[in-house]
C-alpha cells in the first residue's frame, strides 16, 4: 500500500474531474447491490432454494448473486424484483446499479502480476471510500510511501519481479495516491509503530527521504499520523495490522482489511468490523502519540540518519 515523490498534485480541473469519475468503484457497486438482494429476499420471508424453485433456477445461482460472485443482468433484477415485490423505482434503481458494477475500474487495466488478484477488490474499495484508518506495526503505509522506499520492497520481496512489473506496480501506486490530492480527498487515518520508522527500508538516505515525506504528509489538514513507541508496551492488536475503510454512504458498512504474504481478508461480520473499530479507536486514541509529539519524533529520527 504505497506514494511517488513524483505524484503531485495536478491541478487541470479536467483531469481531476476524471479522476473523481474514476472513484466511482464498480466493487462498492457490487457490494451495495449484493446486500440489497439479501434484503430484498430477508422482507419476502423467502430462502434461497425458495427463490430458485419460483424462477427455475439453481440455488447455486442464487446463491452466486447473493455473494458478488456472478453479477445479475437487468432481466434477472426484474425476476427477483417481482418475486420480491419490490417498488418499480426501487428496481430500477439497482438494475442501474448492475450495470455500474459491470463497468471496468481503473485499475483493472493493469496485469496480475502487477495487481495479484487478492488485492484487487482492496483497490476496489480504496479507490471510493472516504476515510481510511490504517494501524502498521513495521512498514509506513502504502499510502504514504515514497516511490524509492516502496521500489526497495519490491526488490526485496520474493520472488522477484522484472523492471516492466515494477514500474506498473509504481504507477498504480502513485494513481491510488492521488485521492490524497482531489478537491474532495480521501481522509488518511494512521497509527505507526516505530519499528516502521527505525526499519532502514533502503538504505538511511532513502529513509530520510521517506521520514520528511511523512513529515510533509502530516501538514495536510486530512492526513492524520500518529506514532505508536516501543514505550507503549502491550498495546490491542499488538502484531496484527490492519486497515478500516469507510464510505461516503451511510448504508456501506466499514470494510476491515488485513493481508498476509500471499494473500489476505476482507472481513464483514458485524461484531468483527465493531471489534477492529474498538481497537483502532484505542490505538488512536489512548496509546500512540499525539500528532504534533509524532511529527517531533519523525522530524528527530530524519535528523538521525
Amino acid at each position: 500500500m504505497e506514494l511517488s515523490t513524483g505524484s503531485l498534485p495536478n491541478n487541470n480541473e479536467g483531469d481531476q474531474e476524471k479522476r473523481m469519475t474514476e472513484r466511482i468503484s464498480p466493487t462498492v457497486r457490487l457490494r451495495k447491490l449484493v446486500r440489497r438482494l439479501r434484503t430484498w429476499r430477508d422482507r419476502a420471508g423467502m430462502r434461497q432454494d425458495d427463490v430458485g424453485t419460483v424462477l427455475g433456477w439453481s440455488t447455486a445461482k442464487v446463491s452466486r448473486y447473493e455473494n458478488a460472485e456472478q453479477i445479475p443482468g437487468p432481466a434477472e433484477i426484474i425476476a427477483l424484483a417481482t418475486i420480491y415485490g419490490v417498488p418499480d423505482q426501487e428496481r430500477d434503481q439497482y438494475m442501474a446499479l448492475a450495470v455500474q458494477a459491470r463497468q471496468k475500474g481503473w485499475w483493472q487495466r493493469y496485469g496480475s502480476e502487477t495487481l495479484a488478484s487478492n488485492f484487487h477488490e482492496y483497490v476496489g474499495l480504496e479507490s471510493e471510500a472516504s476515510h481510511v484508518r490504517e494501524y502498521t506495526t513495521d512498514l509506513i503505509p502504502g499510502l504514504l510511501q515514497t516511490e524509492r522506499y516502496a521500489t526497495a520492497l519490491t526488490q526485496a520481496w520474493l520472488p522477484k519481479v522484472d523492471s516492466s512489473v515494477a514500474a506498473e506496480r509504481a504507477s498504480l501506486r502513485a494513481q491510488r495516491q492521488q485521492g490524497l490530492h482531489e478537491s474532495e480527498p480521501l481522509q488518511l487515518s494512521t497509527v505507526i509503530g516505530e519499528a516502521a520508522l527505525r526499519q532502514e527500508v533502503g538504505g538511511p538516505e532513502v529513509m530520510r527521504e521517506q521520514l520528511q515525506h511523512l513529515a510533509a504528509m502530516a501538514e495536510l489538514p486530512h492526513v492524520t499520523i500518529q506514532v505508536l513507541p516501543f514505550s507503549a508496551g502491550a498495546v490491542p492488536a499488538l502484531g496484527v495490522p490492519f486497515i478500516l475503510l469507510s464510505f461516503p454512504d451511510p448504508e456501506d458498512p466499514d470494510v476491515p482489511f488485513a493481508d498476509y504474504l500471499t494473500g489476505c481478508v476482507y472481513v464483514e461480520d458485524e461484531d468483527e468490523v465493531t471489534s477492529y473499530s474498538l481497537n483502532y479507536s484505542a490505538l488512536e486514541n489512548d496509546r500512540a502519540l499525539d500528532p504534533a509529539a509524532s511529527l517531533t519524533l519523525i522530524s528527530k529520527l530524519a535528523e538521525q540518519l
